[in-house]
């Protein structure tokens, strides 16, 4: 069953153009990605710092496909076209924020925001249990986060699909990064 902070999460993420999926495991959460991967018909799919258990996955299900993977520690010598010319881009959400519907990225690796904005499909996965009903309640985890790592910390919101407007008021996406967002949210214990 779900919760009503995910339902809350899932109608602000589908108001704001992206799309929703709940899981149970790692293992249904690779499976979003091949299904989006094949939806986007990509060839080349880049992973940020995901739990190892959903990389292993995922690479095992790309290898079957003959679908090349771009996953950490990234060849620096080929950024950010390596991350730019794949179709699709997965990371992990530290948390998302449901009054948002935005998914919440930190980290210390600025590839890891490529791998988020550089494809034009972006998967963002974050565990039910990481999710958070207001700004407000995602302020300390934010302030740790920063104090532990003053040097290189980066954050990253992320609701839905990029998008921008015109001076006659033309909405469109995709244009400044990702035209299309998923979020996958994974149940269960992490």
């Amino acid at each position: 069953m779900v919760s009503s902070l995910v339902h809350r999460f899932k109608e602000k993420y589908e108001s704001l153009a992206g799309h929703v999926h709940f899981v149970d495991d790692l293992s249904g959460a690779a499976e979003v990605v091949m299904m989006v991967l094949n939806e986007a018909v990509g060839d080349r799919l880049a992973l940020g710092e995901l739990p190892a258990l959903l990389t292993g996955s995922i690479e095992e299900r790309c290898r079957e496909r003959g679908i090349e993977v771009l996953k950490p520690p990234y060849d620096n010598s080929h950024l950010p076209q390596s991350v730019d010319d794949s179709h699709v881009g997965v990371t992990h959400a530290a948390f998302a924020i449901a009054e948002a519907g935005s998914l919440i990225e930190l980290t210390t690796n600025d590839v890891t925001r490529l791998v988020s904005s550089l494809p034009r499909v972006h998967v963002g996965i974050v565990f039910e249990a990481d999710l958070r009903e207001t700004l407000k309640e995602a302020g300390p985890p934010l302030r740790t986060f920063f104090e532990k790592n003053p040097e290189n910390a980066t954050a990253t919101f992320i609701s839905g699909p990029s998008r921008t407007a015109d001076i006659e008021m033309r909405l469109t996406l995709g244009v400044h990064g990702p035209e299309v967002a998923h979020t996958v949210i994974v149940g269960g214990s992490k």
